[in-house]
């Protein structure tokens, strides 16, 4: 099995947003931020390459909704032609896309502009779309808190093309690979669970987790649509982490990729952190 990190670009949210009702000079010691208040994030992919899958887990933003999403100065948008062949790939390859969820941050990627703008195409044609099945009925039909989140052109070429495929419950995609359901930051979000040899499990956290600094139990960001299923969430995930020795690998963290974790008088911390590619060359 190969796995490759993918920074799929960057963009900046206000850190009120971002950790909740913790209080700044409180947050701003483990996390930092510019003159305005606001974080930089990071979009970080994984590609998968096991037997004959080659799987990505979420796409970024894309570049379609850049003008209009200005608000979060997106920055390093990448071309997925151009940083899959320069991992030794082509976007036709791609036999799975797994999207924690449609959130435009996650999935905007999925599909691209042609080059006359007139016509959206999937950026990956021969992969299929993993999505939560309530995530992608709240797509459909959303919320008034996450409407703005939700772009159709991200979507629904995915579903008209066939290559959606909907989860209900936990799931095993192959022998490595499984999809666990989650309800807080948004319902049906996906977290996909990579076996990367029989002692290192990957837990890609997405939003259940959005860095590092988001561990303490309490520590939820406000965009979470029911903060107490994710504080329920992430307990579930943190403890099932320290007791397996899991790495966790953040999507959102501009300046730490994965860590371990462990529980201490009650409490979840940081065992060790640094590079994905460390962690599995040393193990």
């Amino acid at each position: 099995m190969k796995i490759t990190t993918i920074e799929a670009g960057f963009f900046h949210v206000d850190g009120g947003a971002m950790f909740g009702v913790v209080p700044k000079r409180v947050w701003q010691k483990r996390y930092p931020c510019n003159d305005q208040n606001f974080c930089r994030l990071a979009m970080r992919l994984l590609l998968i390459e096991s037997d004959n899958r080659l799987v990505l887990i979420d796409t970024g933003a894309g570049k379609k909704q850049l003008e209009y999403l200005k608000y979060y100065d997106f920055t390093q948008i990448i071309d997925f032609d151009e940083e899959l062949a320069r991992h030794g790939y082509a976007c036709s390859q791609v036999t799975d896309v797994v999207l924690t969820h449609l959130h435009f941050d996650h999935c905007g990627g999925t599909t691209l502009l042609c080059e006359n703008g007139e016509k959206i195409d999937l950026t990956f044609p021969n992969a299929t779309v993993w999505v939560g099945r309530s995530q992608w009925e709240n797509f459909l039909n959303p919320n008034v808190r996450e409407g703005d989140s939700y772009f159709s052109e991200n979507m629904l070429p995915v579903f008209d093309a066939g290559k959606l495929r909907l989860v209900d419950v936990d799931v095993q995609m192959d022998e490595y690979i499984s999809l666990k359901l989650f309800n807080g930051h948004t319902v049906g979000q996906l977290v996909p669970y990579v076996a990367f040899d029989d002692s290192t499990t990957l837990v890609y956290v997405g939003d259940v987790i959005p860095a590092a600094a988001s561990i303490p139990i309490a520590w939820i960001s406000a965009y979470d649509t029911f903060p107490i299923t994710s504080m329920q969430d992430k307990e579930q995930l943190l403890a099932e982490a320290s007791a397996y020795n899991q790495l966790l690998v953040f999507e959102h963290d501009a300046y730490v990729e994965c860590c371990r974790v462990e529980k201490i008088n009650g409490k979840y911390r940081i065992q060790k952190q640094g590079l994905l590619s460390d962690f599995l060359t040393k193990n």
